[in-house]
């Protein structure tokens, strides 16, 4: 008998720095064949995400969702992610949805812009972009960004998600966005402290369609445990000197953030993916994040097997 898959819908996420064209078309494929809704790959120094997966088409002509995971909002502005997305939607047949975020502090140095006023920029940015989305014009001045353009691309609208932590982008993402995506954010903290924002969000905005919840859970099926847990250390390190990521791991109960990575056999991965959606998920975005490549492949073999099954 065919499984549930848990009752949410399953990504797959492509990488943290994907290094090529060729490397975006495979994570598409794999999550194609494997069984996954989507595919989802994240922006850091690897290739442009929107680019990458416009490339992506052929490669996985069945698959429902190319995804970013996410842009950075600082360093762009509304015109020219509108056309490059409404270009891209055109390209993927409407499968395309846009993961944004305000990125950080140390993102926004690395470009030399001010993040003194984050939620008012990205306020400013998504009122800009939502528009020439949906195919419409827009004339808006806002207090650090302004958005005069129209633009004449055809394409069906492109839902967007906003990476949120604190309670203001959350709430924002619930009432104006089609939900947020979260980087590492433990089950007992969306459940107490990320729906209910954006919960308190969608109702402030008389919004009644559903709020898109899309966690990252990084797994690993693998008996050697201290092998695996050095892996997930190197790789959620980044989150430590980040105060939003502190205070979410805090909120979960953690001591780092590297406790959030699945490790062990597949029925502890089935059952910590399962409190995700407990939790109130409607999207998991897995990521086989394993120590060695026999490891990486193992667990890949396992998600498929499930969601094949």
């Amino acid at each position: 008998m065919a499984n549930d898959r848990l009752g949410v819908r399953w990504g797959f996420a492509g990488g943290v720095a994907v290094s090529s064209v060729a490397e975006a078309r495979g994570a598409a494929s794999f999550a194609e064949q494997a069984g996954f809704d989507g595919v989802w790959i994240s922006q850091a120094a690897g290739v442009d995400p929107i680019v990458a997966l416009a490339c992506c088409a052929e490669a996985a002509p069945e698959l429902s969702e190319f995804g970013t995971s996410i842009v950075p909002l600082y360093g762009r502005h509304p015109l020219p992610v509108a056309q490059l997305t409404r270009t891209v939607q055109n390209a993927l047949g409407g499968r395309f949805t846009l993961g944004v975020g305000a990125a950080s502090q140390f993102y926004a140095s690395k470009l030399g812009q001010s993040w003194d006023r984050p939620f008012s920029f990205t306020r400013d940015f998504v009122a800009g972009l939502l528009p020439l989305l949906r195919g419409d014009a827009v004339d808006y001045a806002g207090e650090q960004l302004s958005t005069h353009a129209e633009l004449a691309i055809e394409a069906s609208d492109t839902p967007v998600l906003l990476a949120a932590l604190g309670p203001k982008m959350l709430r924002f993402a619930g009432g104006h966005l089609a939900g947020t995506t979260l980087g590492q954010c433990g089950p007992k903290t969306i459940a107490d402290y990320v729906i209910p924002a954006l919960q308190e969000g969608a109702a402030a905005a008389g919004r009644t369609e559903p709020v898109r919840v899309m966690a990252l859970v990084r797994v690993c099926l693998t008996d050697d445990h201290a092998g695996a847990r050095q892996h997930a250390e190197e790789v959620s390190s980044f989150y430590q000197s980040f105060p939003s990521y502190q205070r979410v791991i805090q909120k979960e109960g953690l001591a780092h953030p590297a406790d959030l990575h699945v490790i062990g056999n597949w029925q502890q991965i089935l059952d910590s993916l399962a409190a995700y959606a407990e939790a109130g998920v409607t999207d998991l975005r897995v990521e086989a994040s394993a120590h060695t490549p026999a490891a990486t492949q193992v667990t890949r073999a396992a998600l498929a097997e499930y969601l094949n099954g």
